[in-house]
């Protein structure tokens, strides 16, 4: 039987450890006052002890049993706590394998030792909500970035491989660390950079097949369309097609365009080759060429030089030939016309170069071989056109030596004007013009010194030609050579006789002082009485007087033997005075010069007259 104080200390003393004190004062006084009532009920009904111990027995196992059921309840629930920290770490390591974060249990593991299961729950569960958002948020990069490469593989590539392209980043989708991440932005760089590329592409071809379009006069919508209908217009929602097949076709597109531009290019440059020739033979009117020199000009660029619009369309060629068969007809009529135009140009061309022209194409025959049938007029008038060449070739290689002929011609000119100038008697009277002549012969006198250098280098660059050239140079139909030759010889022969004279003089003078000092001097009534008479007589070596011309020359058939003209008529006589020098006899004897008394203070000493034998 137990005591009445036995009760309370007869209850688990696991529930007494687990209660706090204040719980533990609370329940003892509780047990004791629910025993105390209860053995006032068992006092009251008159239980017996056997009866009392068995139901404290019963009150006990009682306790025991909802002691036990709560023990399993807690280690059921620490179980489910225990699970569910597992269950978190494993989400976290998943998570932070998938994100490709660092190992974060190093940082876990530490105060796991000394934290609850509910302090451990509570430390995981902020970290799995972080990394949820953070893998929600990495989802949605990759489904950004695999969406702008699924659009821009779809652009480049063929539809049929989009797959295919994309077959190897499908297999990591798991892996959504920034590794991988990286890789596709990598990726998608490569295509948005190669997209880039093939729209530049694309432009530039499409540019080009515009600007050749342009050209032919072609429609250009009608072109790119053929090649694919995005390259021209390209609604809402369609993007212009740069796939491989488009640029291909692009390309042969252009290659097809540039082939036509070749074959139009070089019909148009016959056709206007034609026309400028025509034109050329038909000596049209500038205004008649205005209307087509803009299609003309074509002839002056290379075929990659022609971008104006419409400048190689049919309309164009079609013009040009239309015009090029309206002019032939038109020539048939002119071509006489034509020809003897042409045959007094190519004279005229050989006269100012004194050049002797072709006698086979002269204008009579051309005339009577066109009358007759007997020669085509457009061979003839292609003959002339090639002596007209010929001999615009010729004389710009002979234009130096011409220059040089002109400058000995006018010199020849200036020697002559100096004689004539120093048999003036009265060139120092100091009328009016005196100054201005007495300047010119001073100049006279210095161009006439240079005349034997110029002669000889004339001389050189002549034969030097002949030597190029292979031919004799023909100076109206002389050999110049033979010309100069002559001329250094006649010069030669004026220079001795003018010796000759000086030598005579300077006898006559001394023959004058003898006589006046053995019988003394007598007064004279003009100083210049004794050399030149007023009716034009002249003295001779004897002191007679004999009639002579103002001014004397080779003989009296070539009074200007010496005095060349700068014109060309002039030039002519010169030279064909000249050709007589190998039958005509030379007389220098006559070529002496008046007045042989002059003013050496002022315009230094002139020549002497020879005496005339």
């Amino acid at each position: 039987m137990r005591k009445k104080g036995e009760y309370y200390h007869s209850l688990p003393e696991g529930m007494m450890e687990f209660a706090s004190p204040c719980c533990s004062v609370h329940m003892s006084s509780t047990c004791q006052t629910l025993l105390k009532e209860l053995e006032q009920i068992w006092k009251d009904i008159g239980e017996t002890e056997a009866d009392k111990n068995r139901m404290l027995s019963e009150l006990e196992r009682d306790c025991l049993e909802v002691y036990r059921r709560k023990v399993e309840e807690a280690s059921n629930r620490k179980s489910c706590l225990h699970q569910s920290v597992a269950t978190k770490e494993a989400e976290v390591a998943t998570l932070m394998a998938a994100l490709g974060e660092l190992n974060i249990n190093s940082l876990i593991k530490p105060e796991k030792k000394s934290a609850s299961l509910k302090e451990q729950l509570a430390l995981v569960t902020p970290l799995i909500d972080d990394l949820r958002v953070k893998k929600d948020e990495r989802v949605k990069q990759f489904a950004d970035v695999k969406a702008q490469i699924d659009k821009i593989s779809s652009e480049i590539s063929e539809y049929f491989n989009i797959i295919n392209a994309m077959s190897s980043l499908n297999q990591e989708n798991h892996d959504l660390s920034l590794r991988n991440l990286s890789e596709y932005q990598s990726h998608l760089r490569a295509l948005q950079k190669e997209k880039a590329e093939r729209i530049q592409k694309v432009l530039d071809c499409v540019n080009e097949v515009h600007s050749l379009c342009g050209v032919l006069g072609l429609d250009f919508g009608k072109t790119v369309s053929d090649v694919h209908p995005s390259l021209h217009k390209t609604s809402l929602g369609q993007s212009t097609n740069i796939s491989a097949s488009a640029l291909e076709s692009l390309e042969q597109a252009i290659i097809r365009l540039k082939t036509e531009r070749k074959v139009r290019y070089q019909k148009l440059k016959d056709v206007a080759g034609l026309l400028v020739e025509l034109w050329t033979l038909m000596d049209t009117t500038r205004e008649e060429k205005s209307k087509l020199s803009r299609i003309t000009s074509v002839l002056c660029l290379s075929e990659a030089e022609v971008t104006e619009p419409g400048a190689l369309s049919l309309e164009v060629i079609q013009q040009v030939s239309t015009e090029v068969e309206r002019l032939t007809k038109l020539k048939a009529s002119r071509m006489k016309e034509l020809v003897i135009k042409r045959r007094i140009e190519l004279e005229d061309i050989c006269y100012r170069n004194h050049i002797e022209p072709d006698p086979s194409t002269s204008a009579d025959k051309s005339s009577a071989m066109i009358d007759s049938g007997l020669v085509d007029p457009c061979e003839l008038l292609a003959n002339i056109e090639a002596q007209i060449s010929k001999a615009e070739d010729e004389a710009l290689s002979r234009k130096d030596i011409m220059d040089r002929i002109d400058w000995w011609l006018s010199a020849c000119e200036e020697e002559n004007w100096l004689e004539d100038y120093n048999q003036d008697y009265k060139r120092y009277s100091g009328g009016r013009g005196a100054h201005i002549n007495l300047k010119r012969a001073e100049q006279a006198r210095i161009k006439v010194t240079k005349i034997p250098v110029v002669v000889n280098t004339l001389i050189n660059k002549t034969l030097a030609w002949e030597d190029e050239k292979q031919k004799l140079f023909i100076y109206d139909g002389v050999r110049l050579v033979s010309i100069l030759e002559d001329y250094k010889l006649v010069r030669q022969q004026k220079e001795e006789a003018k010796k000759r004279a000086r030598d005579q003089k300077k006898l006559h003078d001394m023959l004058l002082a003898e006589k006046e000092s053995v019988y003394g001097s007598k007064p004279s009534p003009r100083r210049s009485s004794s050399f030149r008479k007023a009716n034009g007589y002249r003295t001779n070596g004897n002191g007679s007087v004999t009639p002579s011309p103002h001014r004397n020359s080779f003989s009296s058939a070539t009074p200007e033997l010496l005095t060349p003209r700068s014109n060309s008529v002039r030039h002519n006589g010169y030279f064909k005075e000249m050709r007589r020098l190998s039958t005509v006899p030379l007389n220098f004897v006559a070529t002496a010069k008046e007045d042989t008394v002059s003013f050496s203070s002022i315009s230094g000493p002139e020549p002497e007259s020879p005496p005339q034998g």
